[in-house]
């Protein structure tokens, strides 16, 4: 204790050298902090589910076609789920959008069609209510709600079980009230979940058995397995599919399996080891610098250390005294160093918006607050304890002699500091070449051309509930009559109505072929992203058209089948060739694709990556493939508002 008071008043008594080396060491410590906090909140604390460890989910990929991570289909599931017997339990979900009506302005909801069990598979229990029940699976119109659709909502109506919501035009009944889901598994504005998971709007049921993939598949090992042996039965479950199912477009991909943490936050480990990394080397320039002030702080007391050891004082006591000041050094760093994180932490969601899945922003729980400590503790002892030996090294007669006198120090001190700050310029010249790297990265991504006009350009979604729209002529008479609508305001400089929008993130892939030669089954063809459009499109998004025509209202649903294809599809399909007039298998209709003719090419769009074009892409009139979601993109001088009031009348 009296180690400890003499520590707190030589720091009291050197108020720059303390205000110097606190700071130095709270942005290192801060920083450190803000960003464990954010590792803890992705990857160490683990999803909030039931023994999470045990849960896994199910893929496939087709590297000799470079396809990777993608869903399953309906036939698959049923397959693998009947046939296993490494898991407790499989089950499966489907993204879905939702058009909530009859609470005022209609409502935009994420959420997904999920499998009866899905729930329980993950142990999640509901707060108010029930789960689905199995023979509600198939046909019920039944929905789970949020603990935050029914707070925000519902204005957390005591009576909510049983209440009906009109979701697609399809009245539904709130069967129980779940605890709010995690972004990271769901992703933002996730709400509701419905069941009949094995339905997909506006697809017929033969194509869906046809190989269609559009589910994620979970499972939960039996106690005891590990990942390893449920991939060692992989193959056999995929062989029997095979058999089972020759003609079907998914019967060659290989299943593959991963932890549901791995699949949740795989993308983003990289970034934050990276940032890690980048902020721990930070911390140790702080360390290096502080380190060199306490060693000629340190040096400088000679006078005083000779004193101590004069009077019997030994060496180990007196580096344990200066390691002690260092630490109490370090230590209020950390304090300050937390306050740091805490207003970093805070800031870091409402930047990064929906980009990062954080659910109720990121909190300093106790595993971050020990981390805090430790690294503090760990900071102190680490600068002090070389610093602190070497000056308890002094000569006694020559540091009485020296009458407190700073010195330049030994020749081993000297060696030290100059290692201290070769190792200060290596690291900040590491920290400073990645900056430059990311800086150049980001301004060639900005500088990239992606293909497409976006400025002036506003994007707005409608959903199409089957209810009301049930098939490809009803989704198509509604597109036409918006159009028209939209093509009578001037305000409005041009118009698209489509399935997505470039770099959307909502594009789907379907398996293509040219007709003439000797096109392989539809199972070993590459697959294709498409998109489904409107007449204008090319000319809103600014995508130039390099041969034949664009389409124009001929192309509708009783006329022949008709396809633009990119520039780099062109040259991928008919190299040397005029592609305009040609004919291509399109999609798995009849187990062997819908034959449709090429009438344009036009220009390549980054549509899913900025970094990346798309080898092959394709597009088709709208009234010819339509989907139960239109975007509706327009470019007009207004401002937000008055344009969204304005696609608001022309939608009334």
């Amino acid at each position: 204790m009296n180690d400890l008071r003499f520590a707190v008043r030589q720091l009291l008594k050197s108020p720059g050298f303390t205000v110097l080396t606190v700071l130095t060491l709270a942005l290192g410590i801060g920083m450190n902090t803000a960003i464990f906090s954010l590792l803890n909140e992705l990857f160490l604390r683990g999803l909030p589910f039931q023994e999470p460890n045990r849960i896994v989910v199910l893929e496939a990929e087709a590297k000799e076609r470079n396809l990777e991570e993608l869903p399953m289909s309906v036939p698959r599931f049923w397959h693998f789920r009947d046939g296993q017997t490494v898991f407790t339990q499989l089950a499966a979900d489907a993204g879905n959008g939702y058009i909530m009506t009859g609470m005022g302005d209609p409502v935009q909801l994420g959420g997904a069609n999920v499998t009866a069990n899905y729930f329980e598979l993950l142990g999640v229990k509901p707060i108010r209510g029930r789960l689905f029940l199995p023979e509600e699976e198939m046909n019920a119109d039944a929905a789970l709600v949020t603990q935050n659709f029914w707070r925000n909502r519902l204005g957390s109506d005591p009576n909510v079980i049983g209440r009906s919501i009109n979701l697609n035009g399809v009245a539904t009944t709130i069967v129980g009230v779940l605890p709010n889901v995690p972004i990271v598994w769901w992703g933002p504005n996730t709400e509701v979940f419905t069941v009949k998971p094995f339905q997909l709007s506006g697809l017929p049921r033969e194509r869906l058995m046809r190989g269609v993939s559009f589910m994620r598949v979970i499972g939960r090992m039996k106690p005891g397995l590990t990942i390893e042996q449920v991939r060692a039965a992989l193959p056999s479950w995929q062989q029997g599919y095979k058999e089972k199912f020759p003609e079907n477009a998914d019967n060659s991909w290989s299943p593959t399996v991963l932890s549901a943490a791995q699949d949740a936050t795989g993308d983003l480990r990289p970034a934050f080891m990276t940032l890690l990394a980048a902020v721990g080397a930070v911390l140790l320039i702080a360390c290096s610098n502080v380190a060199n002030l306490l060693l000629v702080r340190f040096s400088g007391r000679r006078r005083e250390i000779a004193l101590r050891m004069a009077l019997g004082a030994s060496r180990k006591g007196v580096v344990r005294l200066f390691v002690l000041e260092s630490t109490l050094v370090s230590v209020i760093a950390g304090a300050v160093g937390l306050l740091m994180a805490l207003w970093i932490v805070s800031v870091i969601p409402k930047i990064a918006g929906d980009n990062l899945p954080f659910q109720n922003g990121i909190s300093l729980n106790t595993p971050v607050l020990l981390f805090t400590l430790g690294l503090s503790l760990l900071t102190g002892f680490a600068m002090g304890v070389y610093p602190a030996w070497q000056s308890s090294r002094a000569d006694l007669v020559d540091g009485l002699k020296d009458g407190g006198r700073a010195v330049s120090g030994s020749v081993g001190q000297q060696r030290f500091r100059r290692g201290l700050v070769a190792v200060q310029v290596g690291l900040s010249v590491v920290l400073l070449a990645g900056a430059a790297l990311l800086i150049t990265s980001f301004v060639r991504l900005s500088s990239q051309e992606a293909g497409f006009r976006s400025d002036h350009m506003w994007v707005g979604g409608v959903g199409l509930p089957e209810a009301a729209y049930p098939d490809n002529a009803a989704r198509a008479r509604f597109a036409e009559r918006l159009q028209q609508e939209l093509q009578n305001t001037p305000a409005l400089e041009a118009i698209s109505l489509s399935d997505g929008v470039p770099l959307g993130g909502n594009s789907s892939s379907s398996p293509y072929a040219r007709v003439d030669g000797n096109p392989p089954p539809v199972a070993q063809r590459p697959l294709g992203q498409n998109h489904s459009i409107s007449t204008g499109h090319m000319k809103a998004f600014g995508i130039p058209l390099i041969a034949g025509r664009d389409f124009t209202d001929r192309d509708r649903l009783d006329s022949s089948p008709v396809v633009i294809i990119s520039k780099s599809a062109a040259q991928k399909l008919f190299p040397g060739e005029d592609p305009i007039g040609k004919q291509m298998y399109f999609g798995t209709d009849n187990g062997v694709g819908l034959v449709t003719e090429v009438v344009g090419v036009v220009g390549d769009v980054r549509s899913r990556r900025l970094d990346r074009v798309n080898d092959v892409e394709f597009y088709r009139p709208w009234p010819q493939r339509t989907a139960p979601f239109l975007s509706v993109t327009v470019r007009s001088p207004l401002q937000p508002e008055a344009v969204a009031a304005t696609v608001r009348a022309a939608l009334n």
